[in-house]
């Protein structure tokens, strides 16, 4: 399976970081990201990615500046665009999609379903949460398992930070269970019923973390 490149850009360290967990869920994603609109540029020219994310208030070139010039270079300037922003009301929309971007994610976004809202600008669209980090089709390869490992590491930090609490132990005891695993002193039944049971709380978090989990909120 191919995957699908996706370059994340936004001035905020923090931001960047909760993005690449919150994309990692997708195991067809393939995520770099860019701190400024000329790095962004440069990287996209190199890497040409499939989509990029990019955020509208950044210093020194902002998103539309930005988007310009991805879309004055030929090499660029056909890779869709999806503004992430604060500023997403009806008119504000319609503005940026007139400047060429394809969608607009509103800010503050939930970390637990920015995978799924970027799957649905990417075709054909697959939910991520079925795929099921490709154990099901009996791929228990230790590159899998350490994947899976430092995703459930990763998002355990990241849903405790935002208030997650179900989710984050979901993902502690899907991390513990994979070590496990690996040592020969789990099973990937074990395994497989953690990754279960972190779906299921990832599927309903709106539920079980009282209704609205806070979310990121920057200019």
């Amino acid at each position: 399976m191919t995957a699908i490149r996706i370059l994340h850009v936004d001035d905020e360290t923090d931001i960047r970081e909760v993005v690449e967990i919150s994309l990692g869920l997708d195991p067809a994603f393939a995520t770099r990201n860019c701190g400024s609109g000329k790095e962004a540029v440069a990287v996209a020219a190199e890497w040409q990615p499939d989509i990029i994310l990019l955020d509208v208030m950044m210093p020194v070139m902002d998103g539309p500046a930005t988007l310009v010039q991805l879309r004055n270079n030929a090499t660029t300037a056909n890779i869709p665009v999806i503004f992430m922003t604060a500023r997403a009301q009806a008119r504000e929309v319609d503005h940026f999609r007139s400047l060429g971007a394809i969608g607009v994610i509103p800010k503050p976004f939930d970390p637990m379903t920015l995978a799924a809202a970027v799957r649905c600008y990417v075709e054909p669209v697959r939910s991520p949460l079925d795929d099921r980090l490709v154990l099901r089709d009996g791929s228990r390869l230790p590159s899998t398992l350490d994947r899976i490992k430092r995703i459930a590491h990763g998002l355990a930090g990241a849903a405790g930070i935002y208030g997650f609490a179900q989710v984050s132990e979901a993902a502690a005891a899907l991390e513990d269970a994979v070590i496990a695993e690996l040592a020969d002193s789990g099973s990937g039944d074990e395994t497989d019923l953690a990754l279960d049971g972190l779906i299921f709380h990832a599927e309903n978090c709106g539920d079980s973390a009282g209704q609205m989990a806070p979310s990121l909120q920057t200019a």
